[in-house]
């Protein structure tokens, strides 16, 4: 059975991208099931990290998911990190373990440079 709400304590807009905090975007469609195993993934780094980035949803179907899509050519599942300048770093596909997301983060924070875009 498939859900279309979106997990439990994503923001789906993409405003903080940018703001001195690196972001990880998760492209979420609910027709593809690594959906829900990413956002597990995502909220178990958010629990061990804090708020020292933010973990952001670009929802597939969505206005503002689609926005966010077409800035930056993202497909569905891709999971995406920005700099704490918000340049675009990398991207991959779903799924990343909460400790490959919080490796991935910690580089974030570090990188000032580079545009994956």
């Amino acid at each position: 059975m498939v859900f279309n709400a979106i997990p439990k304590g994503f923001k789906t807009t993409h405003e903080e991208i940018g703001t001195g905090k690196p972001a990880v975007v998760f492209v979420y469609d609910p027709n593809f099931t690594v959906s829900n195993a990413q956002t597990e993934q995502m909220n178990e780094a958010r629990r061990q990290i804090g708020d020292t980035a933010f973990f952001l949803i670009a929802r597939v179907g969505s206005p503002t998911g689609e926005e966010f899509r077409s800035r930056y050519r993202a497909n569905s599942a891709e999971i995406l990190l920005f700099s704490p300048s918000g340049q675009l770093l990398e991207r991959d596909r779903a799924v990343r373990s909460a400790g490959n997301i919080i490796q991935w983060l910690q580089s974030a924070s570090a990188n000032t440079g580079g545009d994956a875009r």
